[in-house]
């Protein structure tokens, strides 16, 4: 029997359940509220884990094609004192495959593929239980059914409400991402301080990281705790009173660290929020959640690769599984819910310890997960 099954959302998760479905000739319909797959800034890097997502582009049939466009080299970590010093420097061991990284846009044109994503589709509303099924409720006017609605559609979800009231809370950090282009040619001395992965450097209560991604484009995110109004002062809009602001903020650290916010173009506010960490629901027949629609968490690596995981998981479970529709969906639910938790706490203590009033828990941190 072919469900009529919808993924509300095109990230990593959405994107790997309906990949890994059509693997198995499976129909499957997306509807993303982006106008196109180019609608928005495609965003900065991932890492995949072996044992998370690279499982779940195994199962989608793309690993190879994933190795082809990751960068293994991005796994190389450097750490600075605020003063400069380098306190650590991991470059990457030969042939190590354990987290490779991957530009998000890059991924996703893969995982998109020969997939048929209904651009534009804005949902508002899902309604479970109907006589047709789960009704789906688009800002265009548009209504449809499924026997399915699988809410892929992160942190601000509109399929959340229709099997839980959680919504997320602020950590008491915030993110401000700015961007370095063509870094080789353009910032040369940047390009040799970040080396070939990642730059971090912490801070009492803040720290600034930067990643590659491909084609000499840098991420760097100034990381600090606040309130969540602190920038009732500022325009948000005019970079050059958030770069200003910042420089205010880590005064006193390394010319060379200041100059990844000096030389950002574009500065993003991101407060970070999550959704309580062991956060579930009573089953609703037709309806569940992945990804960070079911479990927001600090963004330490663990997020893309769960949701990619939990899509994968449950499109193969639809498409070979013995039990039924709705039996195959709590089935999910039940393991998606422990290992989310799991993951829940390590990322919340993670986030505790890297922006935090003693700097050096955040390299304890890394000193525990980087081989020796």
């Amino acid at each position: 029997m072919r469900h009529r099954i919808a993924v509300v959302g095109s990230g990593p998760g959405g994107l790997t359940l309906a990949r890994v479905l059509h693997h198995h000739g499976h129909p499957v319909t997306v509807l993303e509220r982006d106008a196109g797959p180019d609608a928005r800034p495609r965003g900065g890097t991932l890492d995949l884990q072996e044992g998370l997502g690279q499982r779940a582009l195994e199962k989608a049939g793309l690993l190879a094609e994933f190795e082809a466009l990751s960068r293994p080299e991005g796994q190389a970590m450097r750490i600075l004192a605020t003063d400069g010093t380098v306190l650590r420097d991991w470059p990457p061991r030969p042939d190590d495959r354990a987290n490779p990284e991957i530009d998000r846009g890059h991924l996703r044109d893969l995982l998109l593929g020969p997939l048929d994503v209904q651009w534009g589709r804005a949902v508002t509303r899902v309604v479970p239980g109907t006589e047709d099924g789960v009704l789906v409720h688009s800002a265009d006017g548009r209504q449809e059914a499924f026997d399915l609605v699988v809410g892929a559609d992160g942190a601000w979800s509109r399929t959340r409400p229709a099997v839980s009231p959680a919504t997320p809370h602020y950590t008491g950090v915030t993110a401000v991402e700015t961007s370095l282009d063509d870094i080789d040619l353009r910032h040369p001395g940047l390009a040799r301080l970040i080396g070939e992965g990642s730059l971090a450097v912490y801070g009492v209560n803040r720290s600034l990281v930067a990643q590659r991604n491909s084609g000499g484009h840098v991420k760097v995110y100034a990381q600090f705790r606040a309130p969540l109004d602190w920038h009732a002062h500022l325009d948000l809009t005019d970079d050059a009173c958030v770069r200003s602001s910042l420089l205010a903020l880590f005064d006193g650290w390394a010319a060379p660290v200041l100059d990844l916010v000096r030389r950002g173009t574009t500065f993003v506010h991101r407060p970070l929020h999550v959704l309580p960490e062991h956060h579930t629901w009573t089953h609703v027949p037709g309806v569940t959640l992945l990804g960070d629609a079911a479990h927001l968490m600090p963004p330490l690596g663990a997020g893309a690769n769960l949701a990619m995981l939990e899509g994968a998981e449950l499109a193969e479970a639809i498409a070979n599984g013995p039990l039924d529709l709705d039996e195959t969906v709590r089935a999910f639910e039940e393991r998606m819910w422990a290992r989310a938790g799991r993951w829940a706490e390590i990322t919340a203590a993670g986030l505790e310890r890297l922006v935090s009033p003693d700097p050096a828990r955040a390299l304890a941190v890394f000193d525990q997960v980087q081989p020796s």
